[in-house]
């Protein structure tokens, strides 16, 4: 081998000769399987190609590839591992001078082949499956920095490589669920055939430039789909957590574009592959947080709730498209309900990968798709699109709540203009429980910048809040600015939420929680007694009981107006106001504990159905609280003065029996603020009765109106030309009579007491000029 090695080095030129000699000999020792010799003439090429690195080697490397091909096509594994080994020597020796003419194609068929290899004999078979693997990487490693060599990104190699390589590291999985024990399989490490195809797949996709990535994921997504393995999904994530850490960061996005068109060619899928994709999704999301999610924010999300409303079809609807081959699939409705789940977690971790002014964007853009009873919105009529429309709204305001959670803003005027707080807002009067609740919880996230909204997650009357350990900052000028754009908006909503018969008390400690949060967060002077006047308007809200409320709503208002001014009275720190809050909560504790939270938002609440006689030495009294922080440089004028909500469009709008609350409200207004209400007799003696009969007559001249606007609107879309023009012309005859006779009326003057008709200047007058033919000056005429 010396003297050999040392004439090839001498003479280059002969190299070609020496291979095709060396080739000769060996073809003619495998097929007559002299294998002894078969291993001399392969290391005798191997130590020749270490050896020689002139610009000859190609012609040498033509012969050497011929008989490690060779090697691979006998049919003993011994000689496919030793062909194998000659490859991967050879594979890692960088060559001077490119080759134009070299193909791999056999070589990765081979090696993927041996990577399926199914021999009896279990330690040949890892032995045979591990020579495959790491031929891929050898011919990974060749061609891949190679722009002269066959592409091996192409689809035809990729669909190949990539899925023998998973084809391994699955097998691996089922393989070490069944070990014996962790101790036995130290020394088997380096053998472990699964390792090595993570090796090679993190190596070749570490390698992938911005146009190969397609190439690179496609097969991936093909073999989870052939062999099922979106349905446990632990695999499928494994794998993309392979290739989210092994790709180029910058790439992130190209992945994730390709899972979500995935999600849309699967959309007829069964409900447990769809929640799988996006089970993956979520998790590569987490990981993109690092590069980027890609310029097409947008589109991940519209893809996401494109799919929760098809969900949402599917699961009321009961079936798929009949249109698909093998007719109707039944459809599970605890499966979709988990896929619909699975949506919602994976909003929420895209949304955590974004900046602030991205992620208001996406809420946006969430808050445009829920379906509410507004101008711009037409709902789903029927039973069926009552249930859809409710379902989106849940959906929708769930997965909003998700991205909401920890959203962070220094400026909320900026994060949250007014089409989104408006919509919102909107759809706290709902009539769904469910839905206002998460209103509530959205309103929360977004209030609490501080990390305090745990803090008042159950509602008490605390003596001392130091012990909450509270984080408070001075409100700044943009807060500010914002709650003087949409303070009474908020207000009205809340006022409104309180009014709700199907107020449970999650509801009511969602009311604490954010009536606590703004005294907290976005709090100056005037706001502190804006929210004093709306808390004291829900206590008269219980007492009076103009809206028949259940007695633990009533109940509630109390004991949430006790909760709330005992906690801004220490938050004031105005002596005389704690004093007062204080002296009302312990005489509520002696006398009436069901007005108190720890009576009524207990297990087991503790009611009275005596509320109409309450004492007013345990109520909280306006004047007097008006008295004490006027006092202390509060605006008395403004706390002694009762909060009226605003009266808007929105209350016609949403699904409420707003009529009847707009004539409530309206005789509350005059009852209170007119001057003379001493001398309106009437208006003291209404009653509930006078009230529903209010409220029906308007229902039912209203109803009437809305069908005699719809019949003209009809009549002019459908009746023929001539009937129009028939009606029209009948219409204007008559105007012109009308018309005529008010002429007369103005031209002919009354007659006078003396019986005689006499001109402006006491002229006799024979007969009148009709107006039409009176003759004005010029400049009179318009």
């Amino acid at each position: 081998m010396e003297k050999l090695t040392f004439y090839a080095l001498s003479a280059p030129e002969k190299l070609d000769r020496i291979g095709a000699y060396l080739s000769e000999k060996l073809i003619r020792d495998v097929s007559r399987h002299r294998y002894g010799y078969v291993c001399i003439a392969m290391e005798a090429l191997d130590q020749l190609l270490m050896a020689c690195h002139c610009q000859s080697i190609n012609l040498f490397v033509e012969s050497f590839l011929k008989m490690v091909a060779k090697l691979l096509e006998s049919e003993k594994p011994d000689l496919q591992i030793l062909g194998t080994n000659s490859f991967v020597k050879f594979a890692n020796i960088e060559e001077d001078t490119p080759s134009y003419h070299r193909s791999y194609d056999f070589f990765v068929s081979r090696f993927s082949e041996m990577c399926h290899s199914s021999h009896d004999d279990a330690d040949i078979r890892t032995k045979i499956r591990m020579s495959g693997i790491k031929g891929l990487q050898g011919v990974v490693r060749k061609t891949v920095n190679d722009e002269l060599q066959a592409n091996i990104w192409d689809p035809q190699h990729m669909d190949k490589i990539v899925p023998s390589l998973l084809f391994n590291l699955q097998h691996a999985e089922e393989a070490e669920s069944r070990s014996p024990s962790p101790l036995q399989t130290t020394e088997k490490e380096k053998e472990n055939p699964a390792e090595l195809a993570e090796r090679c797949l993190r190596e070749l996709l570490g390698r992938a430039a911005y146009g190969n990535i397609k190439n690179a994921i496609k097969p991936v997504l093909i073999h989870l789909d052939n062999h099922s393995l979106w349905e446990p999904k632990t695999f499928a994530i494994h794998c993309f957590k392979i290739i989210m850490y092994s790709i180029q960061p910058q790439h992130s996005h190209l992945v994730i574009q390709q899972l979500l068109s995935h999600l849309d060619a699967n959309s007829k899928s069964a409900a447990t592959v769809r929640a799988g994709i996006v089970e993956v999704l979520s998790e590569a999301a987490v990981i993109a947080a690092s590069g980027s999610v890609g310029p097409t924010v947008l589109e991940v999300f519209n893809t996401l709730l494109r799919q929760l409303r098809l969900s949402i079809d599917y699961a009321l609807t009961g079936s798929y498209d009949c249109a698909i081959a093998g007719g109707p699939k039944i459809i599970k409705q605890h499966e979709e309900r988990m896929f619909q789940e699975a949506i919602i977690k994976t909003t929420g971790s895209f949304a955590s990968t974004l900046p602030t002014y991205q992620r208001s964007e996406v809420m946006l853009f969430i808050m445009s798709k829920v379906p509410l009873p507004s101008l711009h919105h037409s709902l789903d009529t029927g039973k069926a699109g009552e249930n859809r429309n409710r379902l989106t709204q849940v959906m929708l305001l769930k997965s909003l709540l998700q991205v909401s959670m920890g959203f962070q803003c220094s400026n909320m005027l900026t994060a949250l203009p007014s089409s989104f707080l408006d919509r919102l807002l909107s759809a706290a009067l709902m009539e769904d429980p469910e839905i206002r609740l998460f209103v509530l919880q959205i309103l929360i996230s977004f209030i609490d910048r501080h990390g305090n909204k745990h803090k008042f997650q159950t509602i008490s009357t605390i003596s001392d809040i130091s012990v909450l350990k509270l984080k408070v900052d001075k409100c700044s000028r943009q807060d500010t600015v914002f709650m003087k754009k949409h303070a009474q908006h908020l207000y009205r909503h809340i006022y409104l939420t309180c009014k709700e018969e199907t107020n449970s008390r999650v509801h009511y400690e969602a009311l604490y929680c954010l009536l606590a949060l703004i005294s907290m967060e976005l709090a100056n002077e005037e706001v502190v007694v804006d929210l004093i006047r709306l808390v004291l308007a829900m206590q008269e809200l219980a007492q009076v009981n103009e809206d028949n409320l259940p007695l633990y709503n009533r109940c509630a208002l109390y004991a949430l107006g006790a909760a709330y001014l005992n906690l801004i009275s220490q938050l004031t720190t105005v002596p005389a106001f704690c004093q007062h809050i204080h002296e009302v909560i312990e005489m509520r504790q002696k006398e009436a504990p069901y007005l108190l939270p720890e009576g009524v938002f207990a297990e087991k609440p503790r009611l009275s159905r005596n509320l109409d006689r309450l004492g007013p030495e345990i109520l909280f009294r306006q004047s007097k609280i008006s008295e004490v922080l006027g006092g202390s440089g509060y605006n008395s004028d403004r706390l002694s003065t009762p909060y009226v909500p605003q009266l808007t469009d929105e209350d016609r709008l949403s699904k409420r029996k707003s009529i009847g609350e707009t004539i409530s409200l309206q005789v509350e207004v005059e009852s209170r603020n007119s001057p003379e209400k001493e001398e309106r007799a009437p208006a003291e003696e209404i009653t509930y009765e006078t009230l529903k009969k209010a409220i029906v007559d308007s229902v039912a001249v209203e109803e009437q109106e809305r069908e005699r606007r719809r019949q003209v609107v009809e009549k002019f879309q459908k009746a023929p030309f001539e009937e129009i023009a028939a009606h029209c012309g009948a219409r204007a005859t008559l105007l012109q009579s009308k018309l005529n006779q008010i002429f007369e009326i103005t031209i002919r003057p009354p007659p006078s007491p003396s019986g005689t008709i006499t001109a402006a200047y006491g002229q006799p007058q024979g007969h009148s000029i009709p107006v039409y033919e009176m003759k004005f000056p010029d400049l009179c005429v318009y």
